[in-house]
């Protein structure tokens, strides 16, 4: 491995106010400098805009536009256009960016209709499971049972009510030609697969497990063991589709950790394992696992 020399050689550059070992950072500088410096990113609201944008600076060496919560696919779509118009067409990437918010949520629609019309635009998701920049509001991909500001567990709840929307499914329904999942966990899998996703026309989507030290109330040098061990318990499988087709899946270890083993880090699933009920909902949890495992071909 070369030696790490100069931390502003990497396309996202330090001076962010990201938390200390935010996996969302470690990401999003790892997805850039394999996408190299003739990409355009329109990113969305989120943690990663306010944290590496704030006027008058910005840690980005690459062209890059703030768009709404809803519509960096759009606006994507538009500099793609523009590009096009230019007769720059394969000399420049087009990357879109944003938050679970906006992947799962508040901006669907408008990835749905990029991935329609089959615009060469890579979507990626940082997925924190949660609004980590609006203060820690449950989104469509946080999991069953957690805790979140809107998901207080009590006596009549034991946290979320929701399942995770599964997002890679979604992507494969739309007939897009790359689909992907990786974790801040393995930083060599998220280089490559970007990588990978530039060598297949149209589009192309990455969905990255990025943990949240706040708002999974974990501690700072968690992150990247966490990404890890999310994968080795089946909790979020990591795997690589091409036109349909399941290419590569990361498997779990054939002793492969139970579920509790990864909730036990979280304070967002603390209460699970104070409340009688919460034995029934981490089975739940662990079929979930189970299923992935079966599902994926992650043994």
């Amino acid at each position: 491995m070369p030696k790490y020399t100069n931390p502003f050689e990497h396309l996202l550059n330090p001076g962010h106010t990201a938390c200390p070992g935010c996996g969302q950072l470690i990401a999003a500088r790892h997805v850039i400098d394999a996408c190299g410096p003739d990409t355009i990113i329109a990113n969305a609201t989120g943690c990663l805009e306010v944290t590496t944008s704030k006027h008058p600076t910005s840690s980005w060496k690459v062209p890059w536009i703030h768009s709404l919560f809803e519509n960096p696919s759009a606006v994507a779509s538009g500099i793609l256009a523009a590009i096009k118009h230019k007769g720059l067409d394969g000399k420049v990437k087009v990357l879109a960016q944003g938050g679970d918010g906006s992947t799962f949520d508040i901006g669907f629609g408008l990835i749905s209709g990029m991935w329609e019309r089959g615009d060469n635009i890579l979507y990626v998701c940082y997925d924190t499971e949660v609004y980590s920049n609006t203060g820690y509001q449950a989104s469509g991909a946080t999991p069953l049972d957690a805790f979140t500001r809107t998901t207080w567990p009590g006596k009549k709840s034991l946290g979320n009510r929701m399942f995770k929307k599964n997002m890679l499914e979604i992507a494969l329904a739309h007939r897009v030609g790359y689909v992907a999942t990786t974790t801040s966990g393995y930083i060599e899998d998220i280089k490559r697969k970007v990588k990978k996703a530039w060598d297949t026309p149209g589009p192309k989507f990455i969905h990255i497990l990025t943990p949240c030290v706040p708002g999974w109330g974990i501690e700072d040098n968690q992150a990247i063991e966490l990404g890890k061990l999310a994968q080795k318990t089946g909790f979020f499988p990591v795997v690589e589709f091409v036109n349909g087709e399941l290419v590569s899946s990361m498997k779990v270890p054939q002793d492969a950790p139970k579920v509790d083993e990864y909730l036990k880090y979280h304070a967002r699933f603390k209460h699970l394992f104070k409340d009688p009920k919460g034995a029934e909902q981490i089975k739940i949890l662990q079929k979930i696992c189970n299923d992935n495992i079966a599902k994926y071909n992650l043994k």
